[in-house]
């Protein structure tokens, strides 16, 4: 490409012009940053362990301030007259992502700096456990929900057309009663509530309860904020349900209707794909959906606090899907957890051995 004197000669001065006007800019940006209140601690999205000190510190334009308001989603936790930063304590701070604020004023100039933070528990105990029995299961039951009643087991089973709610023999496996549902519900989590079964279905969006006796569906309710059914269990006061978020419902165990919801955290962050629920000794035990692995949770603060690895437990000519580990139940009275999963063809009774 050929330029014609003309030409050069315009972009000469368009040149010429452009360049003061960068250096303008860059002024201009250099004082504006100059000119910037910054958070020096803590980093954006630091993770922070509940219960750890937080040092907060501030870059200051000019030293020369009238006050700093710091706050913590919203809330004003500190004002001072100096640059010498704060702590907080993180002990009774909710678990997530929280907003940290400052708003310095000085030199007839307001200011205000912006940094999140991660609370999170601290680092789950890793139980280990030891088989004392083996039963034999129903390797035709696709397993979503699990209890035991001190003498039988009851069961909840999906896919479309083969969901069931069976009462079980725990020691042969044999399938005593069975309710077949309408093939167009898949069965999900199931729990006992006194005299009753209560079963979620996976999308119709509806639980069920059933007399537990006679196997009679009594009623079904509809889901509020949970649109699908994963997980249930009891506390004796509450019906706690999964959705295979990361969060567990609160339901009324009257009206069925959720009342409050709990997201759950680790170490890492925010835990997803729970399924199925037991409640056992004021914790919530749950499947991982596709992984071999149960977590406990503190249901009043939505803290994983134990973990146990189940990879290798079963393996026996188990497919790439649909053969997830789900199911747990347990025998209070002589402290006995029971596991098995999706078309097992075993039914493990396990002692824990380091839950103390």
């Amino acid at each position: 490409m050929h330029f014609g004197a003309n030409e050069l000669q315009k972009m000469k001065k368009n040149i010429y012009w452009i360049i003061p006007f960068i250096v303008v800019l860059l002024s201009v940006s250099c004082k504006t940053q100059k000119e910037k209140l910054e958070f020096i601690t803590p980093d954006d999205g630091k993770r922070v362990t509940k219960g750890e000190t937080l040092d907060i510190k501030l870059k200051f334009p000019f030293s020369d301030i009238d006050s700093v308001v710091y706050s913590l989603d919203g809330e004003v936790v500190e004002r001072k007259t100096d640059t010498s930063g704060i702590t907080i304590q993180t002990e009774n701070i909710h678990y997530g992502s929280r907003n940290l604020r400052a708003k310095m004023y000085g030199n007839e100039k307001e200011k205000i700096a912006y940094s999140t933070i991660k609370i999170l528990p601290p680092k789950a105990k890793e139980l280990t456990y030891e088989v004392t029995n083996t039963y034999p299961h129903d390797v035709s039951a696709y397993t979503q929900g699990l209890e035991y009643d001190g003498s039988h087991l009851y069961e909840s089973t999906g896919i479309n057309g083969e969901s069931t709610v069976r009462k079980v023999d725990l020691k042969t496996g044999e399938v005593l009663q069975k309710i077949d549902l309408n093939k167009d519900h898949f069965g999900e989590g199931l729990t006992l509530m006194d005299d009753k079964i209560i079963q979620l279905t996976w999308r119709s969006g509806i639980g069920m309860v059933y007399d537990k006796e006679s196997f009679k569906r009594l009623e079904t309710f509809e889901y509020q904020n949970s649109k699908e059914g994963w997980g249930i269990c009891f506390d004796g006061e509450r019906l706690i349900k999964s959705d295979g978020s990361e969060k567990l419902y609160f339901l009324n165990p009257e009206t069925y209707k959720e009342e409050s919801s709990i997201t759950i955290y680790d170490h890492e962050g925010v835990v997803t794909d729970i399924n199925e629920l037991e409640y056992i000794n004021g914790k919530v035990w749950a499947n991982i959906y596709t992984k071999d692995i149960i977590i406990i949770i503190d249901p009043s603060s939505g803290a994983v606090e134990g973990k146990l690895n189940f990879v290798g437990l079963y393996t026996e000519d188990r497919d790439p899907f649909d053969n997830e580990m789900n199911g747990i139940a347990y025998d209070a009275k002589n402290d006995r957890v029971f596991v098995t999963g999706k078309k097992w063809n075993k039914l493990f009774e396990l002692k824990i051995t380091n839950n103390d």
